[in-house]
């Protein structure tokens, strides 16, 4: 028995979130003209990596074990709510974090969020922003689960 043995749903899985992973950073980089690493690993964009992984995993389950298994109907609803979350709760924490750090801009520039000129709290606080890309449109959640149907269509089911 080997210690290391080929997972289709993983593999198909994992590869479709690193291919979103690598598309999302091209993107940000064609738009912006600027390299940014974060985009490698953090969430939000387009394509959405998260349902690019939960569809390839739900695809690659109803290949694996068919369409009326228990495992692909585990997947399939797990697959909806984090699409759902993605464009829903996420998409809002994302919106948020975007007018708090206009708002905390706004505040330092005038002076507002200062009680002292020596407060080292508040000068920490003046470099730290929220994250703003936490969630998708639902275009960006769209485009993911079709990469996640591709790339789960184009792995091989056995090696």
């Amino acid at each position: 028995m080997d210690i290391i043995q080929y997972n289709y749903v993983l593999t198909a899985a994992i590869a479709s979130w690193a291919a979103a992973q690598i598309i999302k950073t091209v993107l940000h980089f064609v738009q912006t003209k600027k390299f940014t690493p974060e985009r490698l690993f953090g969430a939000g964009g387009m394509p959405s990596s998260h349902s690019a992984l939960v569809c390839s995993a739900t695809v690659a389950m109803c290949r694996k074990c068919g369409g009326g298994s228990p495992e692909f109907a585990m997947a399939f609803l797990f697959a909806l709510v984090v699409m759902y979350d993605a464009m829903g709760v996420r998409r809002s924490a994302g919106l948020h974090a975007k007018e708090i750090n206009r708002l905390n801009r706004i505040f330092i520039v005038k002076g507002i969020a200062s009680d002292s000129e020596n407060d080292k709290q508040t000068e920490s606080k003046k470099k730290k922003e929220f994250k703003e890309y936490l969630g998708h449109t639902p275009f960006e959640v769209l485009g993911g689960a079709l990469l996640g149907i591709l790339i789960s269509m184009i792995v091989p089911v056995n090696i």
